[in-house]
């Protein structure tokens, strides 16, 4: 479970200060030898170690309250989400014995159906391998939807990667962890929880040993397997570059440290298809045409992307569904940073899949100058629906802003070809 402040300091016990806490600039040495050497105590991860995982069990609010001293401040060790944020306490269980925990308290908006987030929380509870920080628990009392996990006091790949740049980690390290994070992934596919839609670096924790472990502290209903070996990706991607993925408004070239490529200009593509309005208007980068043809096309093209159960629609939906209704409005408003932030708490939220959110929010972004996010959300609508010639057109606009004009051709052409396909089915034979 979560770990982005944690306490390093020799002989730590018992809950400590996280966020206001004043820690010496150390940390662990992140060379494959000291990791094979790391002594032990050196931080404090309680527990008994990884190898005597308790059983998964549920807690009440009052022992997990008294775990983290009242769901104190100083005891918040990650905060995720800045409209309703979920966060993650340190803890320690008042049992004799008591292992060192990580409680995650979700907001109300993430799982108003006690149901089905105790079934899930079951699920991925039942998971058990040494690279995963295993579920111990949970929590539904009232409104209250919380997380029990292993702690892992060693701090998340994102912190040694992006903020250690003076002590880097060494390159047989850095594929250590790629391959520990594969056989993590493997094992979640081969149980049919595939949950990782959102794999990045700050979900990779190192326990007392520095042994790392994934994150599961989050449930996710609907994760295609393409979309796990996208994140995986750019976790490879960070791990090479040791730069963080993205900032948006940084090229990759920049990212990577390679010199930039540039193109020889180029005629206006010219498609082997005959284009549509959508086409026409992503061919000559008209984004103000662009927005109106996908305000106008609404949400025709999401039917049949989402199987929910009527339970799902009456609880589960109507806050996620109020989110993109304020989301369609900044859209429609022209205001695209409000929408950004209104789809992403429908997007964050993973229990519905939209394909034109994922396309609206492509333009929002192109819209504020960040062309990176826009070709990131437009591939992911590529995924949820392979052959919407949306999503390839939007991911050319993304790559001609980008400088990457022969790939931004290529995509133009798939796309007209794919509404070429689509119109014959529509035809006929």
């Amino acid at each position: 479970m979560g770990c982005c402040r944690s306490s390093l300091r020799a002989g730590a016990a018992g809950p400590q200060p996280g966020p206001h806490a004043q820690k010496p600039p150390h940390r662990p040495s992140f060379s494959l030898n000291a990791h094979q050497a790391a002594p032990p105590g050196q931080a404090n991860g309680g527990g008994g170690g990884r190898g005597d995982v308790p059983a998964f069990a549920e807690f009440t609010l009052a022992e997990l309250r008294a775990a983290t001293g009242g769901f104190a401040a100083d005891n918040i060790v990650s905060e995720s989400g800045e409209k309703a944020p979920n966060l993650v306490y340190r803890g320690r269980l008042k049992v004799p014995g008591g292992a060192t925990i990580a409680v995650k308290k979700f907001a109300k908006l993430a799982w108003p159906d006690p149901k089905q987030f105790a079934e899930e929380a079951k699920g991925v509870g039942g998971l058990r391998h040494p690279r995963l920080a295993n579920l111990i628990g949970y929590c539904c009392d009232g409104d209250e939807r919380l997380l029990v996990a292993e702690f892992m006091p060693n701090d998340t790949l994102a912190k040694h990667l992006f903020h250690w740049e003076n002590q880097a980690i060494e390159w047989a390290m850095r594929l250590r962890v790629a391959c520990y994070i594969s056989e993590a992934l493997e094992y979640c596919s081969t149980k049919g929880r595939p949950l990782y839609h959102d794999l990045n670096a700050y979900r990779v924790l190192f326990d007392e040993k520095l042994n790392m472990s994934l994150c599961i502290n989050h449930l996710i209903c609907r994760v295609t397997q393409e979309s796990v070996i996208f994140s995986f990706g750019t976790v490879l991607l960070d791990l090479l570059s040791g730069k963080r993925i993205p900032p948006s408004h940084v090229p990759s070239y920049v990212m990577l440290g390679i010199s930039k490529h540039v193109e020889e200009p180029q005629a206006p593509p010219t498609p082997q298809y005959p284009l549509s309005p959508m086409g026409e208007a992503c061919s000559r980068m008209d984004l103000t045409a662009i927005h109106q043809i996908l305000f106008t096309t609404h949400y025709r093209d999401d039917e049949g992307s989402n199987e929910l159960s009527f339970q799902e629609w009456t609880q589960q939906m109507r806050d996620m569904l109020d989110a993109r209704k304020r989301g369609d409005f900044a859209f429609r408003d022209k205001d695209f940073k409000a929408a950004i932030d209104c789809y992403s708490q429908f997007v964050d939220v993973g229990t519905m899949v939209s394909p034109t959110v994922l396309a609206r929010r492509s333009l929002c972004y192109l819209m504020c100058d960040q062309p990176d996010a826009a070709l990131r959300d437009a591939m992911q609508a590529q995924i949820v629906y392979p052959d919407w010639p949306t999503a390839f057109y939007m991911q050319a606009v993304a790559l001609s802003k980008l400088n990457m004009q022969s790939d931004a051709v290529d995509m133009l052409n798939e796309a007209s070809e794919l509404e070429e396909k689509r119109q014959k089915s529509i035809k006929g034979p």
